[in-house]
C-alpha cells in the first residue's frame, strides 16, 4: 500500500483527510506545495465567502484569503491539530479581518467594532441560529443587502457565531468585549438580520416556527 511519501504515492491528495493533508505538508520537502494546494482548493471557497462578507469588500476579500492562507502555511509548525484544520483557518481569517477592518475604521474615524451602548442588560437566552439561514438560501444576493445594511458590531459577530461556529469566548476575546456582550451581540444580529430580511423579502426559507432547541 502507498503511503503519502513515498515514491508511487498517489497525486490526488483530494482522497486524503484534512489530518493527513497537513502532516503530509510538514514532511514535504522544499517547494513541494502540492498537499498544501489540496487544502487551499477545499477551503478557499468559504474563506474567500467570508472574506467579503465580514469585510463587505468584494474588491478585498480575494487578497485577503489569499493572504490568510500564506498565513496558515507559514504557520503549520504551530498547528496543535487541537481543532480542526477549516477551524483553525477560519480563526486566521476572522483575525485578518477585524484586522483590516479596525484599519479602515482609524483611516475613516469610525470605531464601530468597539462603539460602546449596543449590549442591553437584560437576560441572554439561546435562540436558534441563523446558520441554516445562512448557509441554506440561495439568494446570495439577498443575503449580501441585509448583512450589508447592519452595523458592525451585529453583524460582525452575527457572521462568526453563525458562519464561522466560533464559541461566545471565542468572540469575546477577538472583539475584546465581556462573555455577556457577545452573546447579546449575536442575539440583536440574529434578530436585526431576520427583522430586515423579512420586511424586505417575506419569510425566511426553512422557517418553520418551530420552537427553540
Amino acid at each position: 500500500m502507498d503511503t503519502p511519501n513515498s515514491g508511487t504515492a498517489r497525486l490526488d491528495y483530494a482522497e486524503y483527510e484534512d489530518e493527513e493533508l497537513v502532516e503530509i505538508v510538514r514532511q514535504a520537502g522544499p517547494g513541494d506545495t502540492r498537499a498544501f494546494e489540496a487544502l487551499l482548493e477545499r477551503h478557499q471557497s468559504r474563506v474567500l465567502t467570508n472574506c467579503r462578507y465580514m469585510t463587505r469588500s468584494s474588491a478585498n476579500a480575494e487578497d485577503l484569503a489569499q493572504e490568510v492562507f500564506v498565513r496558515a502555511y507559514f504557520g503549520l509548525a504551530k498547528f496543535r491539530g487541537d481543532a480542526a484544520f477549516g477551524t483553525w483557518v477560519r480563526r486566521i481569517k476572522v483575525n485578518h479581518c477585524l484586522n483590516f477592518i479596525r484599519k479602515q475604521e482609524r483611516r475613516s474615524g469610525e470605531i464601530s467594532l468597539e462603539t460602546p451602548g449596543v449590549e442591553a442588560h437584560e437576560a441572554v437566552r439561546e435562540e436558534p441560529g441563523a446558520a441554516e439561514t445562512l448557509e441554506s438560501l440561495d439568494e446570495r444576493g439577498r443575503i449580501d443587502g441585509v448583512l450589508d445594511e447592519m452595523v458592525d458590531t451585529l453583524r460582525i459577530p452575527l457572521l462568526m457565531r453563525d458562519l464561522d461556529e466560533m464559541s461566545y469566548r471565542e468572540i469575546a476575546d477577538a472583539l475584546g468585549i465581556g462573555l455577556s456582550a457577545a452573546k447579546m451581540r449575536v442575539k440583536r444580529g440574529r434578530a436585526e438580520f431576520r427583522e430586515k430580511y423579512e420586511s424586505r423579502f417575506g419569510g425566511l426559507g426553512g422557517e418553520d416556527g418551530g420552537t427553540e432547541t
